[in-house]
């Protein structure tokens, strides 16, 4: 055990405790994502200088879209988890994969979820596709930042075994100092990603180019992840796939290709 290993914190995993009623900060990280991004795509929707003109969505879009998207990112998490990470047994005992308190929720997803949550409703109320799925993402990050808070509170998804002077002793991972991954992919796939979108939409412009928020959020969420899972440990009961690959590497590739091509595509559109 290196001697620099910093002991984790004393943090109850369960925010307030009311008699039988427990709240726990990953339900807390949810609630806080969800309001963030009601609040600032309301913003965003309200701005007629980011869009150049009339904005192409309201603040009822962008109240509304919340609703489809949670229900979007708790069904598409779930199965995602099942056919990714434990198709084998779930097949075997398919009432369980109903069980969503028992936890086990997928990002890649729950992302799938909440693309086909937002054409729905851009199909629904008539609104553009690009203009929903850009502020959708521009606001994403938050979200995934306090989840990654939550997973460290959790003492779950911690990083693989570690000799730097930050290293955390996770009490249920066993004595061996490691990464804390949790807070790497909160810096990364939450802080990082939100500034970058934020500087392009405010100081750039870039929601008057419809999709490049969209394909930058898709290719820097893919990137962030990939790093990420260098320092993360796998799933234990998947693992490596090849060498140090995992599936979490697997899984962001299609995304950041996706992203390249969505770029790309923004790249030869007129602006609005």
């Amino acid at each position: 055990m290196s001697f620099l290993a910093i002991p984790f914190p004393p943090i109850d995993p369960v925010a307030i405790e009311i008699g039988p009623l427990a709240l726990r900060w990953y339900a807390l990280a949810w609630v806080g994502g969800l309001l963030f991004a009601w609040w600032y795509m309301g913003v965003l929707a309200a701005r007629e200088r980011l869009w150049g003109g009339a904005p192409p969505i309201t603040r009822d879009d962008a109240g509304d879209i919340i609703v489809w998207g949670t229900v979007g990112v708790v069904l598409g998490g779930r199965l995602g988890y099942v056919l990714f990470y434990h198709p084998g047994y779930y097949l075997y005992h398919p009432l369980e994969a109903l069980a969503i308190w028992q936890g086990g929720m997928s990002f890649h997803g729950g992302f799938l979820g909440v693309v086909l949550a937002v054409i729905l409703f851009a199909r629904f109320r008539g609104r553009p596709l690009s203009a929903l799925s850009d502020v959708v993402a521009a606001a994403t990050p938050v979200g995934l930042f306090l989840g990654r808070i939550a997973n460290f509170i959790n003492q779950e998804l911690w990083g693989r075994p570690a000799d730097v002077p930050w290293a955390v002793i996770f009490p249920l991972a066993g004595p061996e100092p490691r990464h804390p991954s949790q807070l790497y992919q909160a810096g990364l796939e939450g802080a990082l990603l939100f500034v970058i979108l934020a500087v392009m939409v405010w100081r750039f412009g870039a929601l008057r180019r419809p999709w490049l928020v969209t394909g930058t959020f898709l290719c820097g969420y893919a990137v962030a992840r990939i790093i990420g899972e260098l320092f993360r440990m796998p799933d234990a009961h998947i693992g490596y796939l090849w060498g140090a690959v995992t599936m979490g590497m697997v899984l962001s590739l299609p995304m950041l290709a996706v992203g390249g091509a969505v770029i790309l595509w923004a790249a030869r559109q007129s602006v609005r």
